[in-house]
């Protein structure tokens, strides 16, 4: 399967745990679906090698310790640093790779200000890693506690003080969506950046957005599972994102890279048939678009 606009192979990020333990399950389902694209949550070279081998494209790969890189202990950082550099020049072996981030700091509670400077620093390091091989760092905005680098202000500053090509954009316009950034202006601003796309969308709920607002969690009923209590999380076609804007932006811009399903729908999510269902539905949205 490939977007109209653009020609886009589309994949799907590996969620599931079972899968993520059966890689030989995991590529005979994506070729019988015609999908084209994984992403991997493993910084195995054995699954990254089942999935090349099996003419597969690798959207991206989780390196093993991103928290560590965004600590308060000098040794810790080190650690992280050494544990992330061995698995990026292993899956890097064949070719460059996308390696995938959220900025989480593994204490939170520090001042973003000095979290911030420990993430520089650990990242200005790792850049020299994967220059090496061409590989890119794909950073996603996910707005998690501490996070760094989800907004415009964040992501600038960031690619101010690490200027090395190898920093990048996963783009994700459900995490902008959630925080009320206009995801096209956003996608604009940060083209040359992005190295990777996640398949995945927002719906507002204007109702639940009048009767418990977004400030504080609702008093008396549960928050929707993969969103809150005004919002959750769609597969593409089930949110706000215009994805033929997006999808063209893209394409204008030289955009060469891949369109990851990440199902993270609590219409879908739950059990191993309704997400594959999920997955397959969000995709042949995009081959329309």
């Amino acid at each position: 399967m490939k977007t109209r606009t653009g020609n886009f192979p589309i994949g799907f990020r590996q969620i599931n745990a079972q899968w993520q333990r059966d890689i030989p399950a995991l590529v005979e389902w994506t070729r019988a679906s015609d999908l084209e694209v994984i992403d991997l949550t493993t910084g195995s070279p054995a699954a990254v090698k089942a999935v090349s081998d099996a003419g597969l494209r690798i959207g991206s790969i989780d390196l093993p310790d991103n928290r560590g890189m965004i600590a308060a202990d000098p040794a810790r950082r080190a650690q992280a640093l050494a544990r992330n550099s061995d698995c990026i020049r292993a899956c890097s072996a064949a070719g460059p790779q996308n390696y995938f981030a959220t900025m989480l700091p593994e204490d939170p509670a520090l001042p973003r200000s000095q979290n911030y400077g420990y993430m520089v620093e650990s990242f200005a390091a790792l850049a020299e890693v994967l220059e090496e091989s061409g590989s890119h760092y794909v950073i996603e905005g996910w707005p998690g506690p501490g996070a760094l680098c989800c907004t415009p202000e964040t992501y600038r500053a960031f690619f101010r003080d690490v200027p090395s090509p190898s920093m990048s954009v996963n783009y994700d316009p459900s995490h902008l969506i959630r925080m009320g950034i206009d995801p096209l202006r956003f996608l604009t601003e940060f083209v040359d950046r992005v190295r990777h796309v996640h398949g995945k969308d927002t719906e507002i709920l204007a109702d639940n957005l009048y009767e418990y607002g977004h400030e504080q969690p609702a008093a008396f009923v549960e928050r929707i599972a993969f969103g809150a209590h005004s919002w959750r999380y769609t597969i593409p076609g089930h949110g706000l994102f215009r994805w033929g804007e997006g999808l063209r932006i893209l394409a204008e811009n030289g955009y060469t890279g891949a369109i990851s399903i990440e199902l993270e729908d609590s219409n879908f999510n739950g059990a191993e048939e309704t997400e594959k269902q999920g997955i397959l539905h969000g995709a042949r949205f995009l081959t329309s678009c």
